[in-house]
């Protein structure tokens, strides 16, 4: 049976976006530990769009030294710009919009009272692997890591980076990979090696050139790119976006906690599912499931979550300025 897979790197502009916001964030907690977080971005051309709800003692007098500093992290700095000229975002030309205001009251007296910032399901997974994830998506994240590595210290390869992994019977059947290339380059052995086995087919940009690319190419949206971040097609996808949030908001702490619960429980079964709810407001857990597949047998309990919002939010280490960190490694990046 077929299985695919696909993968990002931070230079595409969907994660440029999700990684701008998180690195904002980190400069919030720095400022404030407890400060209230939920901030989309959208980035096109050489502008960056800011929209959302900050709540604390804190100061975003110029979120424009925050967002080129996001940037350089990534490697969109003056030097990329310099080697790429106009086809792709040049922090020398950036223009910020922001349109951040402050978090609504009746959310912040729920959330005061120790309960979650929002509603919605979550879905953890765990399988058996490397990594405790799902073996097209493990290739095709590990292939665009390698690939991102190379683009950061090359004067020819780009950032903004997909790999994609077709797995049948447990063989690689074809990786797709997607990069910019000022000068062709065949990258053919460089995949092979980085994946342990040849595939059977290999497609290096499929248009046949790939020069224009980040946001000058194609407009990033924070958020859009969960199923990379999560289980690809192995799990369904749980609530929002984690990305943009702190940790009194569900959609981060719950689906992080269920990544985790489902680690600690897959044991030496096949595939692990956790499955939690929330009520905004709300400390306890309206419902908390958790399915076990070993050789096709299905096991389904009940759990129960005696844990209140900040103890979760301690036992997932969710309280620093860690979300660059959590934005890079996807939540399926998270392995007990």
């Amino acid at each position: 049976m077929q299985k695919t897979a696909e993968a990002v790197s931070l230079g595409h502009p969907d994660k440029t976006a999700d990684f701008i916001s998180s690195f904002i964030l980190d400069r919030m907690i720095e400022q404030d530990p407890n400060v209230r977080y939920a901030v989309e971005v959208m980035v096109k051309g050489n502008t960056v769009v800011l929209g959302g709800e900050i709540g604390g003692n804190v100061n975003l007098d110029n979120p424009e030294q925050y967002v080129i500093q996001a940037l350089a992290e990534i490697g969109y700095d003056k030097r990329y710009a310099d080697i790429w000229g106009d086809c792709t975002i040049n922090p020398a030309r950036l223009q910020v919009i922001n349109m951040i205001g402050v978090q609504s009251a009746e959310i912040y007296q729920g959330v005061a009272a120790n309960g979650w910032g929002d509603q919605g399901v979550f879905v953890g997974y765990a399988a058996q692997g490397e990594g405790k994830i799902n073996r097209e998506l493990f290739l095709a994240r590990k292939l665009n890591d390698a690939l991102y590595n190379l683009a950061r210290g090359s004067n020819n390869l780009g950032l903004d980076i997909k790999t994609q992994i077709t797995i049948n019977d447990d063989k690689i059947e074809t990786a797709i990979v997607a990069i910019p290339m000022l000068t062709e380059a065949d990258l053919t052995d460089f995949i092979i090696d980085t994946l342990g086995e040849q595939p059977q087919n290999i497609i290096i940009n499929g248009t046949g050139r790939y020069t224009v690319h980040g946001p000058i190419a194609d407009c990033g949206i924070t958020g859009r790119k969960l199923a990379c971040d999560f289980y690809s097609t192995a799990c369904p996808i749980g609530g929002g976006s984690p990305w943009t949030k702190d940790a009194s908001k569900a959609d981060l702490t719950l689906n992080v906690y269920a990544r985790i619960l489902a680690c600690e429980n897959l044991g030496d079964n096949d595939e692990c599912f956790v499955y939690l709810s929330s009520c905004i407001g709300r400390a306890e857990l309206p419902s908390a499931t958790i399915k076990t597949i070993k050789d096709g047998n299905v096991t389904e309990r009940n759990l129960y979550i005696d844990r209140s919002p900040r103890q979760i939010i301690n036992d997932c280490g969710l309280t620093g300025a860690i979300y660059t960190k959590l934005c890079r490694m996807g939540i399926c990046g998270i392995a007990n």
